[in-house]
């Protein structure tokens, strides 16, 4: 099965512009990205989906290939959306990993994790990711998106709000949800015109789009940090993080 990977990456940020080219410790976000992408063994693709010619001249120094698309695009799913359907090349993909430019610390278990169970599941439409939730502050946070599933891993729904309910504290089955997505192309390229739908107008989550629609989303559980850059103090958070992650690798290898 060919899998390919597509990393929509736009400069222009409301809370933090060019941040995709911003440095943390020698290499920029989306350099870290692109390698951690380039990590997986499951692509036989890595392209990157841009709208700016200094991403565009970046990706080429790092031996990457870029794919360009207008400014119009709302949001990643439609830029890679967009590349597809310019690229009759990549249209032979069974799947596209969509992985956001601004999630360095996406690993490529992580990545294979979501890709393999979408091939497991040929009636899904697409898989994303979660980790567990402990925290009540990130619990309550409408910026930390939540999700139920079932027992198969199907999704029931993402929210905003904190689900499931729980008198105090944070529920067992509290999980955040991970803006790491894998699609089928062939849905990808059918839902070129989709309609919003009025869940996803109202908790403003495209994913719910497809859950509205009665489409499978299966969700993969994971170990990685849910890191991502947005401001510029996330920035100096994933500085701290790979030298937390740098220490701890030393000492293990000293320890061998």
């Amino acid at each position: 099965m060919n899998v390919i990977c597509m990393i929509p990456a736009r400069f222009n940020s409301s809370r933090f512009p060019g941040k995709l080219l911003a440095k943390a410790l020698g290499k920029t976000v989306l350099q870290r990205t692109f390698e951690q992408a380039k990590n997986c063994a499951i692509f036989s693709k890595v392209c990157v989906a841009t709208d700016h010619e200094l991403i565009a001249k970046h990706v080429e120094e790092l031996g990457g290939e870029v794919i360009w698309t207008s400014s119009s695009c709302p949001n990643g799913t439609q830029r890679l959306i967009e590349a597809l359907k310019k690229t009759p090349e990549l249209q032979q993909a069974d799947i596209v990993l969509n992985l956001q430019g601004d999630h360095p610390c996406t690993s490529p278990d992580s990545m294979e994790a979501v890709v393999r169970l979408l091939k497991k599941d040929r009636k899904a439409a697409m898989s994303t990711a979660a980790i567990p939730l402990k925290n009540v502050h990130h619990f309550l946070s409408p910026h930390v998106v939540k999700c139920v599933f079932d027992q198969d891993q199907n999704a029931l729904y993402f929210s905003r709000a904190p689900i499931p309910y729980c008198r105090e504290g944070v529920p067992s089955r509290a999980y955040h949800h991970l803006g790491l997505y894998a699609y089928r192309t062939s849905f990808l390229l059918s839902s070129l015109k989709e309609t919003l739908t009025p869940l996803q107008l109202q908790e403003d989550l495209e994913q719910l789009n497809i859950l509205e629609k009665g489409l499978r989303i299966k969700i993969a559980l994971v170990n990685d940090s849910p890191f991502g850059v947005d401001t510029p103090e996330d920035l100096i958070s994933l500085e701290d993080y790979l030298r937390n992650a740098r220490d701890e690798s030393s000492k293990l290898f000293n320890k061998i």
